[in-house]
């Protein structure tokens, strides 16, 4: 592998697996210190590059339209592909981009496009060690550590602006709620749910609440916001955000609380003392990776279930009642994010 000079990087195209990758991508920048490394990614992600993370790449490779794919690798002239996705495209373009060392899992019936064909490990693990397993298969020392994002002093200022905008003082505690999550609605704590956690720290813990997501999650935001009291206050950024961005107010947030998304994963990521609100998905595969401080003290995610017989069932909408999500009361989460937010007393 140290004969490698320019080598690419095909990023996930999900912002958590992404996010987990992180890790993989530093142990690759580790070992080849000297090589010209660029990271490709779909332009959802490839924002998430631009801040300081383990990847530390030389160059950031949008690949805006997958036709033209084959064509935007030519151009970087690499020698070697590494492939983090298991697609068969994702194989078939460096293939066809003339780059000949290829190295990727052989998943997906890509084998054959693979220069160097890599077994996927078998049973359950974790994703962030999924992508790790792939480097240690390359011969390299890649132990577990955690993905680290650090936004750059733009995306700060941009974050602080927004808060200044508001009027969110430097020592509000601003708790970021994510309430919604792309593969469906099972993965969703109610949203009544979330509404009655906003109220409760609110007037018990003095919070202001940041609702973030994506545009799918409008009506979800909508229902949060419209059936609060007036003396509590919450700020509705749902679909107003592009990534950067949403790593600059994340990070300024003293506690976060998420269902499974790629938000979550931002926030362990940032460091932000992180509440994770699993139903339907496997928490031992997808579970927040990450620290963040309290009073100091380093502080892994939390993760929240409730046993039921049906989960994990990886199912993007329950064909029953939703006792996975349900069940997980508001006293849970509550307790959960005071133990996190920074030294204050919480009344009740």
């Amino acid at each position: 592998m140290s004969d490698a000079k320019r080598v690419v990087i095909r990023a996930p195209n999900w912002l958590g697996d992404a996010v987990m990758a992180l890790p993989a991508m530093g142990v690759i920048r580790r070992a080849l210190p000297e090589a010209w490394i660029a990271m490709a990614s779909v332009p959802s992600i490839a924002p998430l590059f631009d801040e300081i993370t383990n990847a530390a790449q030389d160059e950031s490779i949008v690949i805006r339209d997958p036709r033209a794919e084959v064509k935007t690798l030519a151009a970087g002239a690499f020698d070697t592909a590494i492939l983090l996705p298991n697609s068969f495209r994702s194989a078939l373009s460096t293939r066809r981009a003339g780059i000949a060392e290829r190295w990727g899992y052989s998943s997906s019936l890509r084998g054959f496009l693979l220069s160097r064909r890599i077994v996927r490990p078998r049973g359950k693990v974790h994703q962030s060690a999924y992508y790790l397993e792939l480097v240690r298969a390359l011969g390299l020392d890649a132990p577990q550590e955690p993905p680290r994002i650090t936004v750059r002093a733009e995306t700060a200022a941009r974050a602080k602006k927004i808060f200044d905008e508001y009027g969110i003082a430097e020592a509000t505690r601003a708790v970021g709620f994510a309430p919604g999550a792309a593969y469906g609605h099972a993965k969703r704590w109610p949203p009544e749910r979330v509404r009655e956690l906003v109220i409760r720290l609110s007037r018990n813990a003095g919070s202001i609440a940041l609702l973030f997501g994506a545009g799918g999650d409008r009506d979800a935001g909508r229902e949060i916001e419209s059936s609060l009291p007036p003396d509590v206050r919450v700020i509705n950024l749902i679909g107003r955000t592009d990534l950067r961005l949403l790593a600059g107010l994340v990070a300024r947030c003293a506690a976060f609380v998420s269902n499974d998304s790629g938000a979550m994963h931002l926030a362990g990521a940032l460091g932000v003392p992180l509440v994770a609100i699993f139903g339907p998905t496997d928490e031992r595969v997808t579970s927040p990776l990450g620290g963040g401080a309290i009073d100091g003290r380093n502080a892994e995610p939390e993760v929240l279930t409730h046993p039921v017989f049906c989960r994990p069932c990886m199912l993007r909408d329950c064909p029953i009642d939703h006792r996975c999500m349900k069940k997980i009361t508001v006293d849970t989460v509550f307790n959960a994010v005071v133990r996190r937010l920074p030294a204050r007393e919480a009344a009740g």
